[in-house]
């Protein structure tokens, strides 16, 4: 029997074994998941023809483009198993009538949280303190010199009023901050005010950052909008890299125009060794793992393997994206 005519292949690119049993999970015996020979596009494109489903690599090692849209019309779904879809041409696969799907909100909560916690790191210069005492040094004195106000003091500004930023706001508000937005679309029911984006930059002490990467979010946060903050404001990216000109955010930093900055996100990744924001005490770096908790993990997991599992049934995928 030829490949093709087996129901319910599920090629499974991600290197993480949670994925493949959440996904083993979900679809029981109704259907088979079956791995490249070897991590690499060559291996991805001999076997497509071969699949039904395909669960992606939110790595950016296996990336599905118009190459392999052109070999895989006949597929079902494209399920990435996480938020993110920078390594899947969507317009591609949407050209080739293949739905892909993400797991919206599923990191959301997680990535709030990191969002949060960074900031009170910076208003506390917690990670600064840690750092003094590992060098031999007794901080005690030398942190009031920082501006350690508390984290319910700071008027907090959310650009992007999406799950990530809704869940923000309650958490800071749960602090005593006040918190206001801007979104391309203000939500006339919610309690959190709306401001234009300027007005919000020129009002906040905290500015979070978690919109999509598009070409009208590219560069968002550069040094225009740097210089509308008060020098005392802090800026903290959960979005993507790109949002936020990280050369105008480094000298910005440096010259005392912004205090300091929290970034998960990198316009490279991994961050490159001669980034200007190494030889800044004042900035907490994180390697992309806001949502990487295992709380969110499991949650993306399970996900993908109940939209995989639908498919396998005949019925429509969820969470479709384009």
């Amino acid at each position: 029997m030829d490949a093709r005519t087996a129901p319910n292949r599920i090629l499974l690119l991600g290197a993480d074994p949670a994925i493949g049993e959440a996904v083993r999970v979900a679809v029981g015996d109704t259907a088979t998941i079956v791995r490249p020979a070897e991590r690499t596009v060559d291996a991805v494109r001999a076997l497509i023809p071969e699949v039904d489903v395909v669960v992606a690599d939110w790595s950016g090692a296996l990336p599905l483009g118009p190459a392999e849209a052109e070999l895989g019309a006949h597929l079902r779904l494209i399920q990435q198993p996480g938020v993110g879809i920078a390594y899947i041409d969507v317009d591609a696969w949407t050209r080739a009538g293949v739905p892909v799907a993400n797991t919206p909100g599923g990191n959301a909560a997680s990535v709030a949280e990191w969002a949060v916690a960074a900031t009170a790191n910076l208003c506390r210069s917690i990670g600064w303190a840690d750092a003094e005492m590992r060098s031999g040094r007794w901080p005690q004195s030398s942190i009031l010199q920082r501006d350690s106000r508390d984290l319910g003091d700071r008027r907090i500004g959310l650009v992007g009023f999406g799950d990530i930023n809704r869940r923000c706001a309650a958490l800071f508000r749960a602090f005593g901050c006040e918190v206001a937005y801007h979104s391309r679309r203000p939500d006339p029911e919610s309690a959190v005010p709306y401001r234009a984006l300027d007005d919000l930059l020129m009002e906040s002490d905290v500015v979070v950052v978690a919109v999509p990467l598009t070409a009208e979010t590219r560069g968002l946060i550069a040094a225009r909008e740097f210089a509308l903050l008060a020098p005392e404001a802090l800026v903290v990216n959960v979005a993507r890299g790109p949002v936020v000109d990280e050369v105008a955010l480094a000298d910005a930093i440096r010259s005392g125009a912004v205090a300091g900055a929290a970034l998960d996100v990198f316009a490279r990744e991994p961050i490159e060794a001669d980034s200007p924001l190494f030889g800044l005490d004042n900035v907490l770096l994180s390697p992309h793992i806001a949502g990487g908790s295992s709380t969110a993990r499991e949650r993306m997991f399970r996900m993908t393997g109940e939209n995989v599992a639908r498919v396998c049934r005949g019925e429509a995928p969820l969470w479709t994206v384009g």
